[in-house]
């Protein structure tokens, strides 16, 4: 039966079901399930799982990849980069059929619509409503050429911190496990902080987390047998401690898998 989803690629068919969503580059992550399924007992699904502007994706789209993964598999996880780690918590928040999160540069608080649309819009709706966000900045100037995005973020947290409560991500309802990954040198967000923010909310509430973090590594890891993908972003990092983070993710994975 052929897999849900737009442009999807499939690989595996191992016990644990893995649904593999990029960030905001909507790339299909091909290399990164392929990489996944020769080394772990794994199905790994990836698809594009927003059209050409991330911009009020219902949450409700991820409920056929996610049952499909389900009916098959013995196990469940969402594996998610950047906004796609946005989505692996929110979705951890929503479904209790996931055994794990694992959430790689993720963020704490749901995001403004990458989108000129304004006034700004959330990136998510559930039930057809939008979910609380902080807006972007629309003062802040980057002051690198090519940006580098990282101030942005921390502007507009500062600017809106009056939204950041009813935007914070449920990361208390995730009855499976939570797994974060992140590097010192994210140029995009920063995306470590952001993981101490979740370990601290789960702590608590009583809950673990297993926070990993590689002071030289970028916004994108690498996984043993990934190569470099081509990004239109400053990521930071280097191609050594991108790969030093995810052979860390790695052992990570393979406890989550069993194998």
């Amino acid at each position: 039966m052929k897999p849900p989803g737009t442009d999807a690629h499939l690989a595996g068919a191992g016990r644990t079901g893995v649904l593999v969503l990029s960030g905001s580059s909507g790339r299909v992550e091909r290399q990164r399930c392929d990489v996944l399924a020769a080394g772990l007992d794994v199905t790994a699904l990836s698809y594009r799982w927003f059209d050409l502007v991330l911009d009020r994706v219902p949450l409700e789209s991820f409920e056929e990849p996610l049952a499909w993964l389900h009916e098959r598999c013995d196990r469940l996880v969402v594996l998610g980069t950047s906004r796609g780690a946005e989505a692996a918590l929110l979705l951890g928040s929503l479904h209790a059929e996931v055994d794990a999160v694992v959430a790689v540069s993720p963020s704490h608080v749901v995001w403004a619509a990458l989108s000129d649309r304004r006034p700004q819009t959330s990136s998510w709706t559930r039930g057809g409503e939008p979910l609380p966000f902080v807006p972007y900045d629309d003062d802040w100037v980057p002051p690198t050429d090519p940006p580098e995005y990282v101030g942005q973020y921390h502007s507009a947290l500062a600017r809106f911190a009056d939204r950041v409560p009813a935007a914070r991500i449920p990361v208390e309802r995730i009855a499976g496990e939570v797994v974060l990954s992140s590097g010192g040198d994210d140029r995009l967000w920063p995306a470590g902080a952001y993981a101490d923010e979740i370990a601290r909310r789960r702590a608590a509430y009583g809950l673990d987390t297993v926070a990993l973090h590689e002071p030289a590594a970028g916004h994108r890891v690498l996984l043993p047998g990934e190569t470099p993908q081509p990004a239109r972003l400053v990521h930071g990092g280097t191609p050594a401690a991108d790969a030093a983070l995810g052979t860390r993710l790695w052992s990570e994975l393979v406890r989550l898998t069993g194998r």
